[in-house]
């Protein structure tokens, strides 16, 4: 055996954990979970169609313990994520403030950009839903899986609605790279699209909204950003405003004040009640298939940023063209203990691990990390990521 086999196999041995997919998207492919090298997918709902699908692929790969030893045995796991994505966010209504449903021309006229000016386009979209109740639905979802995230969610400024029916027919077969069967209902590949986007302040409301049930459950999130990096973390910086987590010395003068009060608390017991109070921001994030500059991690990164932020790259996004240089500088920039890997893919099976290994390898180079090594510390990242 070569020593690009040893390595191979050395990633699989050790574990590889997908931190953001979607192979509901190709429902027929979740029964190739079981025979998949990967141990743990983290698996996204985006829209109505999934929400139920993901619920039913992770109940099929349940994950029952925390923080378990995945080696233990052979099986595989699906730890679900619950959100709704940006491109999907015009059909959802905030109903948070008034509790009206709206006419639905009346309401994408609101919620698009440009304003429609086809009645019939607006008309032939989904009747929009109501956030309050995608919200309470959510957070049953949530509370049915103690392990699982808020996701996928985001702001999105270069998507475009797509013209046509929403349903998925015929001719997306074979565009999967691997399975022949249909796409799940909602999806907006394939369709050409039309001129019209969803305003950002919409975009952003349906985040803070979902941003604040992973803050009240305490669950991590996986988040979309294109093209509005800085406007993602100036919605989580008003969430945690007057939270931010102080300096060296200012955490020394509140240990001293705190033990002058309470003598008999040590500094662990000071630090687990500090963090078990209930806190408007989620405790950790992972902008997912990054895609901003290096310079822009320094904002997420900042001492006093108190939500634990991730940063996870593909094969299928980051890697996608010819040019690599901007990735592999973000990659080196980003901290060691805060990088994970993803497939983002459709469909689960062979390709989905091939992706995750050429990731796994390609990170563990751009690091300079020996194989094994690498492979360790983005199992422990993960770790951290889903259970903290």
């Amino acid at each position: 055996m070569d020593g690009n086999e040893d390595r191979v196999d050395a990633i699989w041995q050790i574990g590889v954990f997908d931190a953001h997919c979607h192979p509901t998207d190709i429902l027929a492919s979740i029964k190739d979970i079981a025979n998949m090298k990967a141990k743990v997918l983290a698996v996204m709902s985006t829209r109505l169609q999934d929400q139920d699908l993901v619920r039913e692929a992770a109940g099929r790969y349940l994950l029952k313990d925390s923080r378990p030893d995945f080696l233990e045995d052979d099986s595989r796991y699906v730890i679900p994520a619950f959100g709704w994505h940006p491109w999907f966010s015009h059909q959802l209504y905030n109903d948070l403030d008034k509790d009206v449903e709206p006419d639905q021309v009346q309401h994408y006229e609101m919620v698009l950009t440009p304003k429609p000016a086809d009645i019939g386009f607006m008309q032939a979209l989904p009747r929009p839903r109501s956030l309050r109740q995608f919200l309470q639905e959510t957070e049953e979802r949530l509370k049915e899986f103690p392990y699982a995230l808020v996701g996928e969610v985001g702001l999105d400024r270069s998507f475009r609605l797509p013209e046509g029916p929403s349903s998925m027919t015929g001719d997306m077969k074979g565009k999967t790279g691997g399975s022949e069967e249909e796409y799940t209902p909602g999806s907006r590949e394939g369709r050409p699209l039309s001129p019209y986007r969803v305003n950002i302040d919409h975009q952003k409301a349906i985040l803070k909204a979902q941003f604040g049930l992973a803050a009240k459950l305490r669950r991590p999130v996986s988040v979309h950003s294109v093209q509005a990096h800085g406007l993602v973390f100036e919605v989580m910086e008003a969430l945690w405003k007057g939270h931010e987590r102080p300096s060296k010395a200012q955490r020394k003068k509140a240990r001293e004040a705190a033990k002058a009060h309470h003598p008999d608390d040590d500094e662990k017991s000071q630090q687990v009640a500090e963090q078990s109070k209930a806190s408007p921001f989620p405790p950790r994030l992972c902008m997912h298939s990054y895609s901003g500059p290096p310079d822009a991690l320094k904002r997420f990164l900042a001492p006093s940023v108190p939500a634990d932020i991730y940063f996870s790259f593909s094969m299928a996004i980051n890697f996608s063209n010819a040019s690599t240089a901007k990735v592999t500088s973000v990659i080196k920039a980003v901290p060691d203990d805060r990088i994970l890997v993803e497939s983002d893919l459709h469909c689960a099976g062979e390709r989905m691990d091939k992706l995750l290994e050429e990731i796994v390898l390609k990170v563990c180079e751009v690091k300079e990390w020996p194989v094994e090594d690498g492979v360790r510390r983005l199992k422990e990242n993960w770790m951290r990521f889903i259970f903290g």
